[in-house]
């Protein structure tokens, strides 16, 4: 069983380790180039691409898949089957129809909901109380293909999108690991997904990262919750950038008189801010130019005060 394995970042590791672990020939692994990171900007390697040269794996790194080259390289490698986790690229025609037992993807949610690059970050956003992991082949469309397998995974109050990736990346590889016996022998039938009940989760963009003080509380708590570690959410405080990494629910009344984004308190426990509808208590935030710092150390500086206003753009 030649396998090619396509993932590049976090996510995608637990997947390869797996395929590894029980013993399948992973003649190839496909990812993303190497991009420059950090505040010195050097380059630096995928995650996928650190653990395969691990163990030794060949990797091809094109910065397009669909050019004929790539699809030719990839061709040379002769995969009776391709999994990918997480790769970053649509597949071109050309190369689902390569392997004899297809192309599958461990996609994290529970298909048809959240197609697109970003689910696990709409899930949390949303405040759904579950998600999980779909096996599916791949096809054409958008995250389209017939559903092999799935697991559900819970969300708690507590998760974040960064502690939901870790626990996706394992549950998915898991799955991955007690699907791929009955796919191969043919004891597993993939089902179509319900268009009807599909929905998307695009890649994030600036403007989701904004905080709007007029939605409730509760839904800036699920979003700062869904925003973190990354990209962050945002709004603005006295013309400049305020990172927002933390809140919880204020256990307070609104005032009536109170207008969104106006700063009601500023303590050792929180920021409480009024919103469209409750109070949201800031507990981890980053001024701009400054590292993030929690609310007690925040409020020593002083700088903020109640009647201050966030979400001002600066003109």
């Amino acid at each position: 069983m030649r396998v090619v394995f396509m993932g590049t970042i976090d996510f995608s590791v637990p997947s390869l380790k797996v395929l590894l672990e029980e013993g399948y020939e992973v003649v190839g692994v496909v990812t993303q180039p190497d991009r420059p990171r950090g505040r010195k900007r050097e380059l630096t390697p995928p995650p996928v691409k650190v653990e395969a040269l691990k163990h030794g794996l060949d990797v091809f790194q094109p910065e397009r898949l669909r050019t004929p080259e790539a699809v030719e390289r990839v061709r040379e490698m002769k995969p009776d089957l391709i999994v990918t986790a997480a790769y970053g690229q649509i597949l071109p025609k050309s190369i689902l129809t390569l392997p004899k037992h297809g192309c599958i993807n461990v996609h994290a949610s529970l298909l048809p909901r959240y197609r697109g690059g970003a689910p696990i970050h709409y899930a949390v956003m949303n405040g759904d109380p579950v998600t999980g992991v779909t096996i599916m082949y791949m096809a054409e469309g958008l995250d389209t293909g017939d559903m092999i397998s799935r697991v559900e995974v819970p969300i708690g109050l507590e998760d974040t999108t960064g502690t939901m990736f870790e626990k996706l990346a394992r549950e998915g590889a898991e799955l991955l690991r007690r699907t791929l016996p009955g796919l191969l022998s043919g004891q597993i039938e993939a089902v179509p997904q319900r268009e009807e009940e599909a929905t998307y989760a695009p890649n994030i963009t600036r403007a989701d990262e904004e905080l709007d003080w007029t939605r409730p509380a509760v839904q800036l708590f699920n979003r700062v919750r869904g925003l973190n570690p990354f990209p962050g959410a945002f709004t603005y405080w006295k013309g400049h950038v305020l990172k927002i990494w933390a809140s919880t629910l204020a256990d307070r009344a609104l005032p009536a008189e109170a207008k969104p984004g106006e700063v009601l308190a500023v303590t050792e426990a929180g920021i409480d801010v009024a919103t469209g509808d409750g109070v949201l208590r800031i507990t981890e935030l980053q001024p701009s130019g400054k590292r993030a710092m929690n609310a007690a150390e925040f409020s020593r500086g002083g700088q903020m005060a109640p009647g201050d206003r966030l979400g001002e753009r600066p003109s």
